[in-house]
């Protein structure tokens, strides 16, 4: 299914108005189609094409969106269709007696280049119907949602006009207006129709411009009243009117409601302004409590602001005396260090004395051991003496050296 954007028209997804005011175009040129070989150009979803293909021998619509081709193809088998850009036409030069090009124009970049396109592909006696929103209306009529992104240019009348003149040597405007009528008609519909029109209206204020161009005269000028189905303004205005009553009752329900609501919230603010009132007597008693409380800020504020000077002053002495006692004990550092040299010198010494000493007390007890040792060896060879029996008989004879130990 192709999705409505707001641009191209889809049967069934838009509103009466909107489906009437792009179908009348259609119908108005419907009367031109009749046994012709017609060219739809930016045909959209078709349903054009296929209200022109019920008079015209033969209906041709383009369009460059693949989905829109597809619908119309599936939709209206009265009228061919093929995926095309309208800036280069897939059609032979003077191959139809009318083409039609409704609400494409604007879309374009090049303009003037898809008129040359549109003459071109036209018999030298074919008819060209060209439309596009009148700028002005458009414009104020999108003042509040901005320009149209799909537009990238829109006309002013004279504009229009001119634009078709620089290939048609024959021109005329007609001016498409959604108007209020009366009609006067039999039940069955298609029954010829006499119009009066009896204020032709200013181009300024137009919704939509017509350009009707051809490079032969023209016909004779005509109007034409399209009047759709859904056209009887007055059951319109009942039925707006029934649904505006039903909404104002709904609005007067709403509006009970509101009342109910608005009474209770009336309550509400007398409680809050009660309430308001307490907290502003709490608030001025606090800010007197604040007053009273900056004055002794003010107070403390100056005692510690004499503690600083008092307690500056004392870290000044601290500091001087801090100095003093260093110098002090870096003088004693230096001294005592000089004399723990000399003590270490003095130390020293007494540690080379002492080796000195234990050197020759070595010696002494080596020489103490070695005398002990030759006198146990000479006391063993006495007692080995004494032992003699030689000894013995010389004592008991009274010969030989007493060698008692007494």
């Amino acid at each position: 299914m192709v999705e409505f954007t707001g641009e191209r028209v889809v049967p069934g997804q838009v509103n009466d108005d909107l489906w009437s005011e792009h179908l009348a175009r259609y119908a108005f040129a419907r009367q031109y189609a009749a046994d012709r070989k017609v060219l739809d150009a930016g045909c959209g979803t078709g349903y054009g094409s296929a209200e022109l293909a019920s008079v015209a021998a033969q209906v041709v619509g383009f369009d460059i969106a693949l989905d829109a081709i597809d619908h119309a193809r599936s939709h209206f088998p009265t009228a061919r269709f093929a995926v095309a850009s309208a800036a280069a036409m897939p059609f032979a030069s003077r191959a139809f007696d009318l083409v039609v090009a409704f609400e494409v124009i604007e879309h374009l970049d090049d303009q003037r280049g898809f008129i040359k396109e549109c003459a071109r592909v036209l018999k030298p006696d074919g008819l060209l119907i060209v439309s596009s929103p009148n700028r002005l209306y458009y414009t104020e009529s999108r003042a509040k949602t901005g320009p149209n992104p799909f537009h990238t240019h829109e006309f002013e009348a004279a504009e229009f006009v001119a634009d078709l003149q620089t290939i048609f040597p024959n021109v005329r405007l007609l001016l498409q207006n959604r108007v209020e009528s009366f009609a006067f008609h039999p039940e069955s519909s298609g029954a010829p129709a006499g119009v009066r029109i009896d204020r032709g209206g200013n181009a300024s204020e137009a919704h939509f411009l017509i350009g009707l161009c051809s490079s032969v005269p023209l016909p004779e000028p005509r109007s034409f009243v399209y009047v759709p189905a859904a056209a009887n303004l007055l059951r319109e205005r009942e039925q707006h009117i029934l649904l505006l009553e039903q909404e104002l009752a709904t609005t007067r329900g709403w509006l009970a409601s509101t009342q109910s609501d608005r009474d209770s919230l009336l309550q509400l603010h007398a409680e809050v302004n009660r309430q308001l009132e307490t907290s502003n007597r709490w608030a001025a008693s606090l800010g007197a409590e604040l007053d009273g409380a900056g004055q002794r800020i003010v107070y403390l504020q100056n005692e510690i602001e004499a503690l600083g000077t008092a307690y500056e002053n004392k870290v000044g002495e601290l500091e001087e005396e801090n100095r003093a006692k260093t110098q002090w004990a870096l003088e004693t550092e230096a001294r005592l260090t000089t004399e723990l040299a000399a003590k270490c010198d003095e130390l020293a010494e007494c540690v080379r004395l002492l080796e000195s000493s234990e050197a020759t007390m070595l010696e002494r007890t080596e020489w103490a051991q070695r005398a002990e040792a030759q006198r146990a060896e000479l006391a063993a060879k006495l007692n080995m003496v004494r032992a003699s029996r030689w000894v013995r008989l010389g004592r008991k004879m009274s010969l030989g050296p007493d060698i008692d130990p007494s």
